[in-house]
C-alpha cells in the first residue's frame, strides 16, 4: 500500500496545488464583479473540487447527518481537527450556511486561494501571540456572523491532532462567539480518519482511508450556561472519535 502511495501522492499533490492556483484569480473575479455572493460561490466550487480530488488517492469523504439544522440564525460548527483535509468538506457540505473560519493569522498570506478567501471571505485571522489582537478580531468576527446570519467554523483544539487523539479544547474563541450569538446553535461535528492522510508524515500520503464527518444534535446556545455548553459539545465530539 505504501508503494502505491508513492505513485499516487504526486498526482494528488499536483492536482491540489493546481486547483488552488486556478481558483485564486477566479475568487478575485467573483468578488470584484459579483461581490460577496459571487466570491462565496467560487469558494463553494473550489471546496467541491478539493473534496473530489481526494479520490485520486482513494479517499472518499462522507457526511453523516441525522439532524435537521436550524434556519435563520447563526450556526457555530465546532469540530475536532485532524488534518488540512478537514476544511474543504466542512465548507462544501455546509455551504448553504456560508460558514466562516477562525484561523491563525499566518494563513492570511502566501497560500493561493486559501489566503485570499480568509482575507476577503469574512474569516477571523487570529494572532496567537497577541491576546489583544485575537480578542478584538474575535469580537468583530462574532458580531459580523450575527449580523449576516453566517455560520462559523472553529476547531477548539487549536492545532491538528497528528494521530487522531483529541487535544484539550480551548474555551476562549467559542466563548466569545457564543457571547454575541445567544440566539444561535452549536453544531458539534466529529471528524474521523483524516489524520491518516499524513500517517507516514508529510510524504507519501496515506491512501484509501475514508473520511467521515458526523453531525450531532444542535445545542441552543442560550439554553444552558457556557460551561455546560462547552462540556456537552466536547463530550459529543470526543465520544464519537474512532
Amino acid at each position: 500500500m505504501k508503494i502505491l502511495s508513492y505513485i499516487l501522492s504526486p498526482i494528488f499533490i499536483f492536482t491540489f496545488v493546481l486547483l488552488l492556483v486556478i481558483f485564486h484569480p477566479l475568487q478575485w473575479v467573483g468578488l470584484k464583479l459579483f461581490g460577496h455572493k459571487g466570491h462565496q460561490h467560487v469558494v463553494d466550487i473550489l471546496n467541491l473540487f478539493l473534496v473530489k480530488s481526494l479520490l485520486l488517492i482513494g479517499v472518499t469523504v462522507r457526511l453523516k447527518n441525522e439532524h435537521e439544522l436550524p434556519k435563520d440564525c447563526t450556526l457555530v460548527f465546532v469540530a475536532n481537527h485532524q488534518s488540512i483535509s478537514d476544511i474543504p468538506p466542512i465548507g462544501w457540505f455546509f455551504r448553504k450556511y456560508k460558514p466562516k473560519f477562525v484561523a491563525k493569522k499566518e494563513l492570511g498570506k502566501g497560500v493561493p486561494s486559501v489566503s485570499f478567501n480568509l482575507r476577503h471571505g469574512g474569516a477571523a485571522l487570529i494572532n496567537r501571540k497577541d491576546a489583544k489582537q485575537a480578542l478584538s478580531e474575535l469580537v468583530k468576527f462574532s458580531k459580523n456572523i450575527h449580523k449576516n446570519k453566517w455560520g462559523a467554523i472553529i476547531f477548539p483544539e487549536g492545532t491538528r491532532s497528528r494521530n487522531g487523539k483529541p487535544k484539550p479544547f480551548s474555551t476562549n474563541g467559542l466563548k466569545m462567539i457564543t457571547k454575541y450569538n445567544q440566539e444561535g446553535y452549536i453544531v458539534p461535528i466529529t471528524i474521523n480518519n483524516s489524520w491518516k492522510l499524513f500517517k507516514y508524515g508529510k510524504y507519501p500520503l496515506g491512501i484509501g482511508n475514508p473520511i467521515t464527518l458526523t453531525t450531532h444534535k444542535p445545542i441552543k446556545i442560550d439554553s444552558v450556561p457556557f460551561e455546560t455548553l462547552m462540556k456537552e459539545t466536547e463530550s459529543q465530539i470526543i465520544s464519537h472519535i474512532k
